[in-house]
């Protein structure tokens, strides 16, 4: 009897058991929705739902490169190609190709997903003759998550480059033709263009408390805008007078009513001991010889700015540092983490950790190129870089925890993390996911692009001039004893 009742109370456990606990088999890989870049306002795309185990590494080929951020919906992961405007489709879990879809012009916008719909900007970055970006067509379409057929297709006078805003029924488009578009989720019609008087290259908007922030580019002065979705009007606008570059490329992060981007400011020529601290000797005398004829070199300023959200007033202003200039995605994109924000430098070749209230910066961690928002996770931040590798680093100290090389120049949208599983788009037309577990247990050998040694102003006197000096007095001794040995020679004769 006592074994029945057993048995019997087991069985009722059990029925009970699948009635309200989730089911791991049946629970989707990814959230429900997707409605902005990089998922969340502090542009750190985590999702981890109970019970589901990271997937296998697995590659997913597409078509060609691939700058833009996968975008993971149910168990689906939608993403675009940068040249042919091709979009795919593919089963997350099994690694199938559901379908493949054709845009107009390049992707470089994500594939944003509301209820059975995907959203995607597309257009180029090439300029018009009238000062606006995007040539050929551009504009913003809306397909069928499940068949890739395209519902409607809208078109705007400049690229959409940055990845659209789907809110309260409407989608949100930032424009190379200085405007935002606002439109009906359902139809595509124009309902209102907000002008913005500057171009927006990739700054994809960012929705936050009923507003959007965008930063935008030429004319100048740059400008970064803040726009009340509630009116339809830009509420404020700061200039950054010495900015010329990155503000319109960098999707802004944000956090705690505290919005933060970056730009290059004005570059400068360095000084004799800046060259010599930060290049070396060689490119100290090739330099100074430059000097002569007037064609001395200029560095860029890589600089972060945080802002309040509210008023548009400059918190606080940092420099992560001058470097050489680089083709493309020339500013870092920030993310925030736990009151942190992490942000690479392709002008520095550093990954950077910042206070988000003071702007103090807390570490800074050597190697390479670095254009891509981080993601982190249960205390590691990842980043990703030009070099093809994905480096996890302990984000309260920034030492390094482990490192994996994958393929090609990766994207400059960066990784994303679903269910311990990181998930990141490469210019070699791959989509790379593998458990975050191996990265961490990764130690693939990698060379930083490591700065010369520090090295103190009686270093920079004594080796910079004190070479050349020494060499000139070297050559003097052998000309005057050449001259005495030739005058010996000839009177002894």
């Amino acid at each position: 009897m006592k074994g029945s009742k057993r048995s019997e109370w087991a069985g009722i456990l059990f029925i009970l058991y699948l009635l309200i606990a989730p089911s791991a088999a049946g629970a989707a890989f990814g959230p429900d929705e997707w409605l902005e870049y990089r998922m969340n306002d502090s542009n750190n795309p985590v999702f981890k739902q109970e019970g589901v185990a990271p997937l296998e590494a697995t590659t997913f080929k597409t078509g060609d490169e691939i700058r833009s951020t996968p975008v993971v919906a149910g168990d689906r992961m939608f993403v675009g190609n940068h040249n042919t405007g091709d979009m795919f489709a593919f089963d997350i879990k099994t690694g199938e190709q559901l379908w493949q879809s054709q845009a107009p012009n390049w992707v470089h916008s994500e594939m944003i997903y509301h209820d059975g719909t995907v959203y995607v900007g597309f257009g180029n970055r090439f300029f018009q003759g009238n000062g606006l970006r995007g040539t050929e067509e551009s504009g913003v379409m809306a397909v069928d998550a499940e068949t890739g057929e395209t519902k409607w297709q809208t078109s705007t006078g400049g690229e959409v480059m940055p990845t659209p805003v789907f809110n309260d029924r409407y989608v949100y488009a930032a424009t190379g033709d200085r405007q935002l578009y606002k439109m009906e989720a359902e139809t595509g019609e124009v309902l209102d263009t907000i002008d913005l008087g500057h171009v927006v290259s990739m700054s994809s908007p960012n929705y936050y408390n009923g507003k959007l922030f965008i930063g935008s580019g030429h004319p100048q002065p740059y400008t970064f805008s803040a726009i009340d979705l509630t009116r339809d009007e830009v509420t404020w606008q700061t200039e950054m007078p010495k900015a010329f570059a990155g503000l319109d490329d960098v999707p802004p992060a944000i956090e705690d009513d505290i919005v933060v981007t970056t730009a290059l400011e004005e570059p400068k020529q360095l000084s004799l001991k800046e060259v010599y601290e930060h290049y070396g000797l060689l490119e100290t005398y090739k330099e100074m010889g430059k000097s002569l004829t007037g064609d001395r070199k200029e560095h860029p300023e890589h600089v972060i700015y945080a802002m309040d959200t509210g008023t548009g007033e400059v918190l606080w202003k940092e420099s992560l540092g001058y470097g050489e200039m680089v083709e493309n995605n020339k500013s870092g994109a920030p993310m925030i983490y736990d009151g942190t924000i992490y942000v690479g430098s392709p002008i520095t070749k550093k990954f950077y950790a910042y206070d988000l209230k003071t702007g103090e910066r807390l570490w800074d961690f050597q190697n390479t190129v670095i254009k891509a928002p981080p993601v982190a996770d249960e205390g590691v931040v990842y980043f990703s870089n030009a070099k093809g590798f994905v480096h996890a680093l302990d984000a309260d100290t920034g030492e390094e925890v482990g490192r994996k090389k994958l393929g090609g120049t990766l994207a400059p949208s960066g990784p994303i993390i679903m269910n311990d599983t990181l998930i990141v788009g490469s210019q070699d037309s791959k989509v790379y996911a593998l458990p975050t577990e191996d990265i961490r247990n990764g130690s693939d050998e990698f060379t930083a692009d490591l700065e010369p040694p520090e090295k103190s102003q009686f270093s920079f006197l004594t080796v910079v001039y004190g070479i050349p000096l020494v060499t000139f007095v070297v050559l003097v001794t052998i000309l005057i004893v050449a001259v005495r040995k030739s005058r010996k020679t000839k009177i002894e004769k």
